[in-house]
């Protein structure tokens, strides 16, 4: 993915359009080039071609203009996530390659990301992530009934492994994917029980049904029913 791939289009008319837009790219611009997420005013301004109360009366500050080019590159990164190439379509799957997305996200745009994701403040969500969020919610959704905990939850723990994880590469001079990699299957394999094979549950009906005898609990009828579910999932098709 090409470096400025989030800022390139930003604008129709690029330099020579009207100053706000001289802004957003000249913004968007210096981020990309910041590995920190820090650009000042001055330098804004002068790649823009711009005074500084020009940019005041567009954004209102500069952290106004951050937000703006911020809320656009992250608006670009979920659609090419919605409408990028067709992916896997087991939920699981899917989960571990929006993990990915996300993780290359962070380490192609570290500007972006740390603007999104850096600046913390107590009890305040990041809104700008919300639908991301909502997607990774969406296939937990479809996996309910494997969760360990409640979806939301699951949802929450995801997202705060991911987002560190991320943040942990931005900071290293060589990335180590690898790490991703495997925490990503950690936090997965913690909150999603497996699927259980159908060999397998042949093999439980098999063996509960032989361990089955009449001094159980069960009435007669009741272990009757019992033991012609157990027939059925024991000689299931393979």
């Amino acid at each position: 993915m090409p470096a400025r791939r989030y800022i390139c289009y930003m604008t129709d008319g690029g330099r020579r359009g009207n100053a706000r837009d001289r802004l957003l790219l000249a913004a968007g611009e210096l981020l990309h080039e910041s590995a920190d997420g820090r650009v000042s005013t001055r330098a804004i301004t002068e790649r823009a071609g711009v005074q500084a109360p020009t940019l005041y009366h567009h954004f209102g500050s500069k952290q106004g203009l951050l937000d703006a080019v911020a809320n656009y590159g992250f608006t670009q990164y979920l659609q090419e996530a919605a409408t990028g190439p067709t992916g896997p379509t087991d939920p699981v799957a899917s989960i571990r390659a929006g993990w990915d997305h996300h993780v290359h996200f962070g380490l192609e745009h570290p500007g972006f990301y740390i603007l999104v994701y850096g600046r913390i403040e107590p009890g305040v969500p990041c809104t700008l992530s919300a639908t991301a969020e909502r997607r990774l919610l969406d296939l937990l959704s479809e996996v309910d009934t494997r969760l360990r905990v409640p979806a939301k939850e699951a949802a929450r723990e995801m997202v705060a492994a991911n987002v560190g994880i991320t943040l942990s590469l931005i900071a290293q001079p060589e990335p180590d994917l690898a790490a991703s990699d495997r925490l990503r299957d950690t936090v997965i394999d913690a909150l999603i029980a497996p699927e259980r094979a159908a060999g397998e549950v042949r093999s439980l009906a098999t063996a509960l049904l032989a361990a089955m005898n009449g001094d159980g609990p069960l009435t007669a009828a009741e272990a009757s029913l019992l033991r012609e579910w157990l027939t059925r999932l024991a000689t299931q098709p393979r």
